[in-house]
Parts: structure tokens; C-alpha cells; sequence
């Protein structure tokens, strides 16, 4: 195993090209089984997760061709619709397998899924929209057991704007016969992008965006090409580390749409953002204002992004005050960068930042994803040397973040972790 090492004090400058959304392509590669033909997906991120996924449609007889970040599904080996033991475990979107697999055979047998550990995230949501569509849904022995005679399109109220409900119910939906209409469905990009691929194929979805969409089911879908979305998270994860080093960086490939509440806290302190066609630049000088930020389902500020701003906050002038309403567990970086010397407090699912001068370099240890993120961008603003451990995390969601950081000047690398 490997950690990374990071030389803090180095303003990130450059330019950079924006990574295949991985929320996205976690979505649309096990869509492709909808078909039994050939889908050729272009920018993929090629990260642990899709790795993962490839694997897992393997087992299950998909021929599979990853060619740089291109990846080519052939499904017409797939006869099964069981996931194999052991493998959804690996990470969390191996859920919306239940959803291809109901849709494409009628019957669905997936493993409890694994992924990070970052509080409650209830299934009920998607078993309530297969249950609405006529399927039965047991849970047993860890694994979730779906099968319908028939699927039949309804009407299904999502009591929360779930990401994953809304594509897992919008995926099995597309082939069930009549219409659906998916109430309080959540908004995000990767929604709209897995609802795009699937229209590609021929699935007739509308309203995706908005908090209704309206599937009008199709009995048989085709293979196509399409191109996944930049990756939001990622995109937000460098616009934050530049403006934590106090840097000036160029993000190819974003879409600006997708990034208007984080530009706006940026610019709320003091950061500038420039918007252009297929590019966002920040600029920084100087500590940043505090600003009070809340989590909320998209158009909202993101909760992926919510730990690495709290970083950047925490060298702030002032005091900022910090609301997680997604998850209940977001918090697990905070001791982290409480070693690097930030000052954070937190009541139930507000965290208090005082923001200090700088943050000196540590050993650390990333516990998810997102909050290996807000180490490494702590790293980089910080005095002296951090090292991080268990970066398998970041793997899972970040592209070669490491190689991207040295191209804008930033003194990282990966080192053997031999403790």
C-alpha cells in the first residue's frame, strides 16, 4: 500500500483538464446491460470504481474493452441476472445493478453493496419504486432479491430526492410496460447524464433536471456511443485547492452550470472565478472570508465538496459555520486536520471553523473518499510535510489526482507506506 507525500506551500498555477464524472460513469456502464448490444462509452475516469465495475460485468459474461478512457460493452453474454458473491461489496454503486437486471430479466439477486463509510443511506427508496412497478423485493442473507412477472409503470413519490433511487427506478422503469412518473426526483448532473445515455439507447425519458420525470417504457433498447460528463466533484476539488494555496489555475473541460454554488461561496470569499465556454479559472490572494455554507441535493452546495472547503475555511479570517444535511457522518476528516493545528468544533451536524493563520503538515489518514480529498488539500496549503494514508479512498474517485497536482505545481508523490 501506498501513501501520498505532500510539500505544502506551492500555489497551485496551470492549466488542467477535468476527469470523466465518476458518479456518472458509475451509472451508465451497468445501463449498457439494458441491451444486448454493443455500447462504446468515451471518457470514462479511470479510476478504482470503474475498475470495479468492469469486473463485475465480467463475471457476469459482458465482454468488456477498456482502451485508455474509452470502454466497450458487449452484453450479449450476460444470461444471468445474480451478481457474484464478494464483488458488489467493493463499492457502492453496484446497487444500480438491481435496477438493470430487473428491467432487463425480471428478476434481480445483488449483494448488499460496499463503498465509503459515511453514515445512513437507506435503500427503502428504491425497493418503494420497484415494489410501485410490481416487482417483489426481499432482503435475505444480506443480498437484495427482486423479481416481477411483469413490470408495469407507476406513479412513484420519492420521500427524499434520492440520487440513487432516481436512476436505479428511472433504469428499470425504461423497460417496463407504460408510463412512469419517478415525484421529488433529485436533479443532479449525473442524473440528467445516465438519463441522456439511456434516451441514446432509445429509452424515452423526459423531465430529467426536474423534479419530475416521465418514462414512457420501451420494450427493447439498442447499443450506442455516447461521451460522459466532466466530473463536477472533481472540477470542485480543484477549484478549492487552488484557491487554498492562494494559486491561479485553468479547469478545461467544466461546465460552469454545474459548479454555480461553489463558484458563488468562492467569490462570497474574496476568491475570483472566471466563467468561460468549456473552461472555469481561479484566481487567490490572501486568506479567504468565512462564509456559512449548507449541503443540500443539487442545484444546492454539494455534500462531496463540503469537506474540502471546510479546509479551505479553516485558514480563513473569521468564523464559519457549516451544515451537513445530506450525511450524518461527514465529519470524519475534522480530527484529521485538527492535527495539522485547524480549529473545529462540531454540534450534531454543524461544524464551527475558526480560521487560523496555516495549517502545519502531519500524518494523517483518509477515512472515505471526499475526506482523502480534504487532506490533500490540506496538505497543500499547509506548512511543512503531511503525509496520508490509506489513499485506496481517493483511488476510488480521482483520476491520477497526484500527477494532475505535480503538472500545476504541487510537491506530492507516492511513497510506499512501510509502517
Amino acid at each position: 500500500m501506498d501513501k501520498f507525500r505532500i510539500v505544502g506551500g506551492h500555489p497551485l498555477r496551470g492549466t488542467v483538464s477535468a476527469a470523466g464524472a465518476k458518479n456518472a460513469a458509475v451509472a451508465v456502464i451497468p445501463a449498457a446491460l439494458l441491451s444486448d448490444e454493443i455500447s462504446v462509452i468515451d471518457n470514462l475516469p479511470l479510476i478504482q470504481d470503474v475498475f470495479v465495475l468492469r469486473d463485475i460485468l465480467v463475471a457476469m459474461g459482458a465482454k468488456i474493452a477498456l482502451e485508455g478512457n474509452r470502454m466497450t460493452i458487449d452484453p450479449s453474454g450476460v444470461t444471468s441476472s445474480d451478481v457474484p458473491e464478494g464483488m458488489a461489496q467493493r463499492m457502492r454503486a453496484s446497487y444500480y445493478l438491481m435496477g438493470v437486471m430487473l428491467g432487463r430479466f425480471k428478476r434481480a439477486r445483488v449483494p448488499f453493496p460496499g463503498g465509503c463509510n459515511i453514515g445512513m443511506r437507506p435503500m427503502d427508496q428504491h425497493v418503494k419504486g420497484f415494489r410501485a412497478m410490481g416487482a417483489e423485493v426481499d432482503i435475505d442473507h444480506g443480498c437484495f432479491d427482486a423479481v416481477a412477472r411483469e413490470l408495469v409503470g407507476s406513479e412513484v413519490y420519492l420521500d427524499v430526492a434520492s440520487v440513487g433511487a432516481t436512476i436505479n427506478i428511472m433504469m428499470c422503469a425504461v423497460k417496463a410496460k407504460g408510463n412512469t412518473m419517478i415525484v421529488n426526483a433529485a436533479k443532479e448532473p449525473h442524473v440528467v447524464d445516465t438519463a441522456n445515455f439511456l434516451n441514446a439507447m432509445g429509452a424515452s425519458i423526459k423531465g430529467a433536471g426536474t423534479d419530475v420525470i416521465r418514462i414512457k417504457g420501451v420494450e427493447r433498447l439498442h447499443g450506442c456511443n455516447y461521451t460522459i460528463i466532466p466530473d463536477q466533484i472533481e472540477v470542485g476539488t480543484l477549484m478549492i485547492a487552488a484557491a487554498a494555496t492562494r494559486g491561479d489555475v485553468t479547469i478545461r473541460g467544466a461546465i460552469s452550470t454545474h459548479m454555480e454554488a461553489l463558484s458563488a461561496k468562492l467569490i462570497e470569499m474574496g476568491v475570483q472565478v472566471e466563467e468561460g465556454e468549456d473552461y472555469i479559472r481561479v484566481t487567490a490572494q490572501g486568506r479567504p472570508k468565512a462564509v456559512n455554507i449548507k449541503t443540500l441535493p443539487y442545484p444546492g452546495f454539494p455534500t462531496d465538496l463540503q469537506q474540502p472547503i471546510t479546509v479551505l475555511l479553516s485558514t480563513a479570517r473569521g468564523t464559519s459555520v457549516i451544515t451537513e444535511n445530506i450525511f450524518e457522518s461527514r465529519y470524519k476528516h475534522i480530527d484529521e486536520i485538527r492535527r495539522m493545528g485547524a480549529l473545529v468544533r462540531i454540534e450534531d451536524r454543524v461544524a464551527i471553523v475558526e480560521g487560523v493563520e496555516q495549517l502545519t503538515g502531519a500524518r494523517v489518514t483518509a477515512s472515505d473518499l471526499r475526506a482523502g480529498a480534504a487532506l490533500i488539500v490540506a496538505g497543500l496549503l499547509a506548512n511543512g510535510v503531511t503525509e496520508i494514508r490509506n489513499i485506496k479512498y481517493i483511488e476510488r474517485g480521482y483520476e491520477q489526482i497526484d500527477k494532475k497536482l505535480v503538472g500545476l505545481g504541487a510537491d506530492i508523490c507516492r511513497v510506499p507506506d512501510e509502517d
